[in-house]
């Protein structure tokens, strides 16, 4: 959504994303794309690629990374069809922008036997990043959300590694999140998983992952949901208590990109940041507002922001706010890249951090786990509570924040 048409204030998301959120003009991988830039060059330059969930924001951004280094072949999966549209038109529409000429779109789950057989037929490919992935909080409200998020995080990314297992590349990634680390929502507990799945099948392909911040304005974001809210001249809304660092879109996918190329296998990259920088999405949407030329009207309740929405005078420049205290299930008050008893390693990058990390899985455990799971959701009658007693039991790390309200209780 482009707040210039409905705005007539200049506006660029980029800049604001820039001045604003992350507080650096330069992205903060800038020096270790610059110290990797041969080897980048030498490991993309000619090379075929596939990339899954490269339609939302991680996996797009990636892509433009990635082109930077003229790979030969490129191919991108995606179940949104809409996304995958706008990803051409953009790459296509963008002036001195490389794509290879054998470049193809596939609106196709990852998970459906269509993709195997494009596998079998396409494949090997050299360069393999997987993107795809429920990344929200509020998508595990009950058991048949929470079977579909485990299936997609945990039993298709099995099956992936199994297919890399047929079809090794030279370089495998797939996307974590920090949530993974002391996992407070079975999101995270979610990624938890797949991160062992990650280690375990590095001992026979070069798999890496990486933690992440929030990335800006990304797809499905609450600060992009911001600028659909002003769009439809809605009330903003927000926790005023909930602090995070972020990144912005064109850092997500460098992060992606030197995390794939020239980690080693079994490292979990996540990027260092320093805590005075971690704002909360109360402070975003002040400022986006005031940018935008705006003045924030805090409102007591949500009814009271809503109708001061509806009621508003186009030519009021004060716009309705609520914020509150969070108190929905899974929700960390903090953020944090890696526990206390990971072993991570400051000295190889400028702005990343490496947990080196170990497990105690190997490929047939994993195996175990997944079909565990699949019995579990196999049952008539499945609580949510049994499913976080299995899954603390799988992570013994993972400890759920359970208040009973979900965020789908909030505007």
């Amino acid at each position: 959504m482009n707040p210039a048409a409905f705005s007539s204030t200049p506006f660029s998301l980029d800049e604001f994303i820039a001045s604003h959120v992350t507080l650096r003009s330069e992205s903060l991988f800038a020096a270790d794309l610059a110290a990797h830039d041969a080897q980048l060059r030498a490991e993309i330059a000619g090379k075929s690629v596939l990339v899954i969930g490269g339609a939302g924001t991680i996996g797009s951004f990636f892509i433009r990374a990635l082109l930077e280094y003229k790979p030969a072949r490129l191919y991108v999966v995606d179940l949104s069809e809409n996304g995958l549209t706008e990803l051409t038109r953009d790459l296509r529409s963008t002036e001195g922008q490389f794509v290879p000429d054998d470049f193809r779109t596939y609106p196709i789950s990852f998970g459906d036997p269509v993709f195997d057989r494009m596998m079998r037929a396409e494949g090997p490919f050299d360069i393999v990043a997987h993107f795809a992935a429920h990344k929200h909080v509020r998508s595990e409200k009950d058991r048949y959300s929470i079977e579909a998020m485990v299936e997609n995080n945990v039993a298709n990314s099995v099956h992936l590694l199994d297919l890399m297992l047929e079809f090794p590349p030279e370089h495998f990634f797939c996307v974590s999140t920090d949530k993974a680390a002391n996992p407070a929502n079975v999101m995270g507990a979610s990624k938890k998983l797949m991160e062992e799945a990650v280690l375990a099948y590095a001992a026979e392909i070069p798999a890496v992952t990486a933690r992440f911040a929030n990335v800006a304005f990304s797809n499905g974001s609450l600060p992009a949901g911001f600028l659909e809210r002003i769009a439809h001249g809605q009330p903003l809304t927000a926790p005023s208590d909930i602090r995070r660092y972020f990144v912005s879109p064109a850092e997500s996918g460098q992060l992606c990109l030197l995390a794939c190329i020239t980690g080693a296998p079994a490292d979990i990259f996540f990027p260092r940041l320093e805590e005075p920088k971690m704002l909360t999405f109360a402070a975003i949407a002040d400022a986006l507002l005031l940018e935008l030329g705006y003045t924030p009207d805090p409102c007591a309740t949500e009814d009271e922001a809503r109708q001061k929405a509806a009621d508003r005078d186009p030519a009021d420049p004060s716009w309705p706010v609520y914020y509150f205290e969070s108190d929905t299930s899974g929700e960390k008050s903090f953020e944090e890249f890696h526990t206390d008893d990971e072993v991570v390693d400051l000295t190889r990058f400028e702005a990343l951090g490496v947990v080196t990390a170990v497990t105690s899985q190997d490929i047939a455990g994993i195996r175990r786990t997944v079909s565990e799971l699949r019995d579990l959701f196999a049952r008539p009658e499945l609580p949510k509570e049994a499913i976080v007693s299995a899954l603390s039991r799988l992570v013994p790390t993972f400890h759920h924040v359970e208040t009973g309200k979900s965020l789908d209780s909030k505007m």
